[in-house]
């Protein structure tokens, strides 16, 4: 009897189907990642890449601005003080026209004179004084004075030079400071100093008093 051994031809068929399925496998597979990898790559061509170019653009112009920043701050360097130096010299300017546009005449200063021995008023000052009197204790003034404490006797001026000397009375020492103070403090006069003081003794009344004088330089 003839015998056929089939067994080996079965499993060669076996074989033959088995790789074919894994060669559909790995092509499939093949195709997967690869469509997983252009749909990467159209995500970074079309997503990524413009949002990593825009930031770069912000990038760089931030930095250009910040460089013109500094530049222009560079530029302002001292500005501050300059400006600061200018608008002081515009109001000297200003206070020097002011005094220079007015005329300084005799009845100006008789006038300044009835304005200084009039209750609450002050002295015609500058700026630059007011500003003194207000913090300078050597120049500051008492707002409350009383002038009518004081009388003038005689004031006497010399063109020439421009001095003058005042001459009056007073009820007290003070009085005669705050008078002397006040036309420190006066744009018409210059130079003011207290050059005499006596205590005197009135003949009729018997009232004590004190006589003073006054001098310096009128502003004309």
């Amino acid at each position: 009897m003839i015998k056929i051994n089939l067994l080996p031809q079965k499993r060669a068929k076996r074989a033959a189907i088995g790789g074919g399925g894994d060669e559909a496998s790995i092509k499939e597979i093949v195709i997967g990642a690869g469509a997983i990898a252009a749909a990467a790559l159209l995500v970074f061509i079309l997503v990524d890449q413009p949002k990593r170019s825009k930031l770069n653009d912000l990038r760089e112009s931030n930095a250009q601005l910040d460089q013109a920043i500094a530049d222009k701050n560079k530029e302002l360097e001292g500005y501050a003080e300059m400006k600061k130096a200018a608008d002081d010299a515009d109001v000297r300017a200003k206070a020097i026209n002011r005094l220079m546009n007015a005329k300084v005449v005799p009845a100006n200063v008789l006038h300044e004179l009835s304005e200084i021995m009039m209750t609450n008023h002050t002295p015609t000052m500058t700026d630059e004084m007011a500003a003194r009197v207000n913090t300078d204790p050597n120049k500051r003034f008492d707002l409350a004075w009383d002038p009518t404490k004081v009388w003038l006797t005689s004031f006497a001026d010399d063109v020439r030079d421009g001095s003058f000397r005042l001459e009056g009375g007073a009820q007290a020492e003070q009085d005669i400071i705050q008078l002397s103070k006040r036309l420190q403090a006066s744009v018409y006069f210059d130079r003011v100093s207290q050059q005499s003081e006596e205590r005197i003794t009135d003949r009729d009344t018997g009232v004590t008093f004190y006589h003073f004088v006054i001098t310096g330089k009128v502003a004309y």
